[in-house]
């Protein structure tokens, strides 16, 4: 086995181009499989009789000698660029890692702030101009659901005030209507009265395209100067400094479903094009569950 590996090594080398970096990675991938298959002794293994079986069974050592899936991941693909190497080689007539499937990546579940936690920091900014601003925005982002590019984004024409609507463009270009409740509307209107009564110059002069969100200077807030402000917000109310402004959109998602909102509607609500993606949010309520079911039932320990 280890001719063929010195002439993959070299194959990667000068064919490919491959970094000193990559080149060591697979170097060390394959002198671990061969290790597991002649059991550490010196002796050399004929590559052209490794089998899928014989890989399965690594696999599944590596599995329980814990390593990450990542790390598992990543050495099935250097066994399936070896194997086909040796397809083109003549030395392998199949490539017997191509039927290993990687394992599942674990997922984490997403941070989110409880309805107290939420109320907290929708309470912390004060009555004054930007700090009625920034309370209209953690108030709309938590109520829509919106991310940070999204709530930057929105501009006069977007908010249907009698509807209690936004227009949202999200991901792909791809537009979507988002109800906001009775707290972000009050929020939001005396946010923008207090905007017309700033009336910048530059303000003034735009109409459709005014963006709802403005520094003092009267131009579009970026998402930069989003994250600063709730940054800012953390502090003062002592939250977990790790709450990003998509930690709203998490608990907008957290707490509807939390509280028997169907799966598809959160799905149409967040903008999600695949279901898979909002299912995330399921194992963060079933994890929820259990805790609670863990505390309080006398025989769930």
């Amino acid at each position: 086995m280890q001719k063929e590996v010195d002439r993959f090594l070299q194959y990667l080398t000068v064919e490919r181009n491959s970094s000193d970096y990559t080149i060591k990675s697979y170097r060390e991938d394959l002198a671990h499989l061969a290790s597991y298959l002649t059991g550490d002794t010196e002796t050399d293994y004929d590559a052209s009789r490794i089998n899928t079986l014989d890989l399965r069974g690594y696999v599944s050592s590596l599995h329980d000698s814990g390593y990450a899936k990542t790390t598992i991941a990543r050495r099935l693909a250097s066994l399936r660029s070896f194997f086909r190497f040796g397809q083109r080689e003549g030395w392998a007539s199949s490539n017997p890692a191509r039927p290993l499937r990687n394992p599942r990546k674990s997922r984490n579940l997403p941070h989110f702030l409880s309805t107290e936690q939420i109320g907290l920091l929708l309470e912390a900014p004060p009555g004054d101009g930007a700090g009625l601003r920034d309370r209209a925005i953690l108030e709309t982002m938590y109520s829509a659901g919106l991310r940070v590019s999204e709530v930057a984004g929105l501009n006069d024409a977007d908010f249907d005030r009698p509807s209690g609507v936004l227009r949202i463009r999200g991901k792909g270009k791809r537009e979507r209507l988002a109800p906001i409740g009775s707290f972000a509307l009050r929020a939001l209107d005396r946010w923008l009265q207090v905007r017309r009564l700033a009336g910048t110059q530059k303000t003034a002069r735009q109409s459709v395209d005014t963006p709802i969100f403005v520094n003092k200077f009267g131009t579009r807030l970026t998402t930069r100067s989003i994250a600063r402000m709730l940054e800012k917000y953390l502090k003062l109310t002592g939250l977990d400094l790790k709450t990003t402004p998509h930690t709203l959109r998490h608990s907008f998602a957290t707490h509807l479903l939390d509280r028997g909102a169907d799966i598809r509607s959160v799905q149409e609500l967040l903008g999600h094009k695949s279901l898979v993606t909002t299912q995330i949010y399921t194992h963060v309520s079933t994890a929820k569950l259990k805790s609670v079911y863990e505390k309080a039932h006398p025989r769930a320990g």
